[in-house]
């Protein structure tokens, strides 16, 4: 590319920062559009892909463009180790909501009611694509396409369906929401369809969310130990549908 910069500055304001070589690797891998990427090193950058990603090797032989150290920087708010970054076209809405709405699924879609940290949003992401979720809704204020979310997910938006929805806009299918009070979940059979839904990191399930409910059901845990973090919450939860009902989907 002639002047990648001038290109960057171009499309920043309608493209998905991807903050480092992984992000760009797993962006690339699930079919993702890179208009632009850079690297302050790129046969350092592409050494990284020969070793950890030799599929994606070519394609970022084609794309990388070498800028300044100091160029790069000025790209981007906190600079990644690997000195990667590129824009990747976010995916059409429309098509990621047919993805959630679609019945019958064979994994569930699982839900982040008003979350409030963007790094654990990323870390959910991140679980829901190795887990071969159908998607990630959030609801409330935050974006899941944040390029703190998209950082902390790895790129692994471009592997699943993430979209923010109101919670009278959820996908159809029963909804079994985390609660403490809830019954324990290693009663319960997780099915494909399901909707998980997981409450803010302080507040919990939100009036709305908790009313929507189809069922509540509650990890296991030792007394007097208040909370699980979030990612591991929805870990736990996904392991547990993995196990049972969806062992055979992913």
């Amino acid at each position: 590319m002639s002047d990648p910069l001038r290109a960057w500055r171009r499309l920043a304001g309608t493209c998905v920062l991807l903050d480092g070589f992984h992000a760009l690797k797993h962006a690339l891998r699930f079919g993702a559009d890179v208009p632009v990427a850079v690297a302050a090193d790129r046969a350092a950058a592409l050494a990284l892909a020969g070793e950890l990603a030799p599929d994606v090797r070519e394609r970022l032989d084609g794309l990388l463009t070498e800028v300044t150290e100091a160029e790069y920087a000025s790209l981007v708010a906190r600079p990644h180790p690997t000195a990667v970054a590129a824009l990747a076209v976010r995916p059409d809405r429309e098509a990621a909501l047919r993805r959630l709405a679609h019945t019958p699924r064979t994994a569930p879609v699982v839900v982040l009611d008003q979350p409030r940290n963007l790094g654990n949003a990323g870390a959910v992401i991140r679980l829901a694509a190795g887990f071969g979720a159908t998607g990630v809704v959030t609801t409330g204020t935050l974006d899941p396409w944040h390029p703190t979310v998209v950082r902390g997910g790895a790129g692994l938006h471009f592997a699943t369906a993430v979209e923010r929805l109101a919670v009278p806009e959820l996908p159809p299918g029963p909804v079994f929401a985390l609660d403490p009070e809830g019954e324990d979940i290693r009663g319960t059979k997780l099915p494909d369809d399901a909707l998980l839904a997981f409450g803010s990191e302080r507040s919990g399930l939100s009036a709305e969310l908790r009313a929507r409910a189809d069922h509540l059901v509650a990890l296991p845990m030792r007394p007097q130990v208040s909370s699980y973090n979030l990612a591991t919450s929805v870990a736990m939860t996904l392991y547990h549908w993995s196990a049972g009902a969806g062992a055979g989907a992913g």
